[in-house]
């Protein structure tokens, strides 16, 4: 008999949502033969023993979630989210660099440091991207600190906030829509597609208005009713990151389909799930027949040696750190890189 962990948190098992899909997880576990535990914070130290981690609690690279991922995967414990997928997804700069580099469409993007927040450079993206504009900063997550900027003030003004908080800020043109597709997606196949209506006092799925936070509604679309072009560009935008599991949102405007972002760790308590019975089925199968931990044998497996950073974004042999933490090739791109000489 197989145990599974389900990593939780305090903010987890605090939200009515979360509390009762990390439950349906695992009753859905349990009905497969499965046991189940979960796994909070001070209960790290059981990774080791277990057959399979999920992960779901925030993550970021800066918190217990990806020590989690980290410990899973040197145990070659199968995890979700493996811990380089944690890694691309909480950096958008990282996000970006690899759709770019994947071809996958996207909107019109810039990325700016503190010496280029001038008043010719920003006249210049106005002319070159529209207006308004869509500024946000690289660790962002559920829409927190993505702001539109329509005039040169509002732009220095954002932006110079922003920096008080990292090195650099993505910049994209605006497309306008009445709602995001989400296209879930678990090593490169379709898991779920849904829609996110988008609250009319917003442009985004999630914000502060006049004091009170208002949320997208949530529709559950089933796969014959999705283009098969959004499919397959969701599909397509997730194997840009990885094999794991993730949410790719996709705006579509005059006919053209733009990836907002893909996301590690997406949510699964809003519904998502209701055209899709087997959702968390496939995922824990997935957990327990070892391809989780195959990935991350993969990774491993590229990344170590003295060239992790090598690569059209990377750093080069010459980066002194590259030696110390191995990284797959072309997957970790640095701030410290200037994208205006390459």
């Amino acid at each position: 008999m197989s145990k599974l962990g389900i990593f939780v948190n305090r903010q987890t098992m605090s939200s009515s949502y979360r509390l009762t899909a990390v439950v349906k997880c695992r009753d859905v576990a349990e009905s497969m033969g499965h046991t189940v535990e979960f796994i909070f914070p001070v209960d790290i130290k059981k990774i080791p023993k277990l057959d399979a981690l999920f992960i779901r609690a925030n993550t970021d690279p800066m918190n217990t979630t990806y020590v989690a991922a980290k410990m899973a995967s040197m145990y070659g414990v199968p995890v979700i989210d493996d811990p380089m997928s944690i890694q691309i997804c909480a950096d958008k700069v990282n996000m970006y660099l690899h759709l770019i580099k994947n071809n996958i469409s996207m909107p019109r993007t810039k990325f700016l440091r503190k010496n280029d927040i001038n008043e010719m450079c920003i006249k210049g993206l106005f002319e070159e991207l529209g207006s308004p504009l869509v500024l946000k900063e690289p660790s962002t997550s559920f829409s927190v600190r993505v702001e539109k900027a329509s005039t040169v003030s509002e732009f220095i003004k954002v932006a110079k906030r922003f920096l008080k908080l990292t090195d650099w800020i993505v910049v994209q043109e605006y497309i306008e829509s009445r709602f995001d597709w989400r296209i879930g997606v678990l090593n490169g196949d379709l898991l779920y597609a849904c829609r996110y209506i988008i609250p009319s006092e917003t442009f985004k799925i999630q914000a502060s208005v006049n004091g009170h936070i208002v949320y997208c509604d949530i529709e559950s679309v089933p796969k014959e009713q999705v283009p098969p072009e959004v499919i397959d560009l969701g599909i397509k935008a997730g194997k840009a990151i990885g094999k794991g599991l993730y949410g790719v949102d996709i705006k579509e405007n005059n006919g053209k389909l733009y990836v907002i972002e893909v996301n590690d760790n997406p949510s699964m308590e809003g519904g998502e799930d209701a055209n899709y019975p087997d959702m968390f089925r496939r995922i824990i199968s997935y957990l327990m027949a070892g391809e989780a931990s195959d990935y991350a044998d993969e990774i491993w497996a590229k990344a170590l040696g003295p060239y992790g950073f090598e690569g059209e974004y990377g750093l080069g042999s010459g980066a002194a750190f590259a030696q110390g933490e191995g990284t797959i090739e072309n997957d970790v791109y640095s701030y410290k890189i200037d994208f205006y000489d390459k």
